[in-house]
């Protein structure tokens, strides 16, 4: 690269990205903490760098990207979403925005269906019972959940990971998939899945999967008109945007009875506080957003990040270029 490029890491991060940018000869400067930097300790330490190697958790706004100076080339934040980065101001200051895209489709998709199987057989109840010592003789109707064979599937966003989940449930025998989305999508037809109106979804599906992002569109879209026309049996299991499902509503439909039960890996807010009704509801179990967590697909976000600053210190085409 001829001269040396200044790079600030606003986390602890796995370590094939930071390899990648002291190859390349970068000067890299950290926030030493697996906790999120707050506002004040990063405008300190970003002035005069060429690049932010940023996370989710990190608000880069105008006054952040004042404090960084003229040499701020490029924002690559270490996530799929960038709703954190004001494009706005970066592209008033001509400075490139990339993100992670497609490298956690796999982790969140067996996510997605393992918190499926754990919310649909009640397993975290029966590993409580047992703690609790409420394992006794055989009983024929005690913690019965709902098996996957023969059942219709509904999957809300058909996009890589919508298709990946399809895909990994198509063994288990169910009988059908049904799929919402903007529009139909042509590679449906190698996973069976067959197009719906949303509320075709909602009055036929006794599992319906939320795989898609937050956009005005989609924005509190279960809601209590929605869970009303839901099955009484039906689980709801979210790893989307926590913001599709207004929470309130959720836990009503919850407690009636409207619906049997929800998985959720992402909320609105995160985190949940520890004393939110739905965290304590029996039918409901809630995960910290742990689906990309997996180091095949943490690593891979890393290199990437680090793929898409040097991309832009070379003149070339980053593969996640927002803008």
């Amino acid at each position: 690269m001829g001269i040396q490029r200044k790079v600030y890491v606003t986390r602890r991060v796995p370590e094939p990205g930071i390899q990648i940018l002291k190859a390349a000869g970068c000067e890299l400067t950290f926030w030493d903490s697996d906790e999120a930097i707050s506002k004040d300790e990063l405008i300190k330490g970003i002035n005069g760098v060429d690049a932010l190697f940023c996370m989710l958790t990190d608000c880069i706004d105008d006054e952040v990207l004042e404090a960084a100076g003229p040499n701020l080339k490029v924002v690559s934040t270490m996530s799929v979403g960038y709703e954190h980065i004001d494009l706005k101001a970066c592209e008033k200051r001509n400075i490139r925005v990339c993100n992670t895209p497609n490298v956690s489709t796999d982790s969140v998709a067996e996510l997605t269906v393992a918190l499926l199987l754990l919310t649909s057989r009640r397993l975290l109840e029966g590993v409580q019972a047992v703690k609790d010592g409420e394992w006794g003789k055989w009983k024929p109707m005690w913690l019965c959940g709902m098996e996957l064979a023969q059942k219709t599937v509904g999957i809300l966003g058909l996009g890589r990971i919508g298709y990946g989940v399809a895909r990994r449930l198509k063994p288990f025998g169910v009988q059908k998939i049904l799929y919402h989305d903007v529009c139909k999508v042509a590679y449906a037809d190698d996973v069976g899945a067959c197009f719906a109106e949303f509320d075709t979804l909602l009055t036929e599906c006794d599992v319906i999967c939320i795989c898609c992002n937050l956009t005005p569109q989609t924005k509190h879209k279960f809601n209590k008109a929605a869970f009303e026309k839901m099955k009484s049996h039906a689980i709801l299991v979210n790893s989307g945007r926590g913001g599709v499902i207004q929470h309130d509503h959720l836990l009503e439909a919850l407690t009636s009875g409207e619906i049997a039960a929800a998985g959720l890996d992402v909320t609105d807010p995160e985190p949940l506080p520890k004393d939110h009704p739905l965290v304590k509801q029996h039918n409901c179990i809630v995960l910290p957003h742990m689906g990309s967590n997996t180091w095949d697909s943490r690593n891979h976000m890393s290199e990437t990040a680090a793929d898409n600053i040097l991309s832009i210190f070379d003149g070339k085409t980053a593969v996640g270029l927002v803008q």
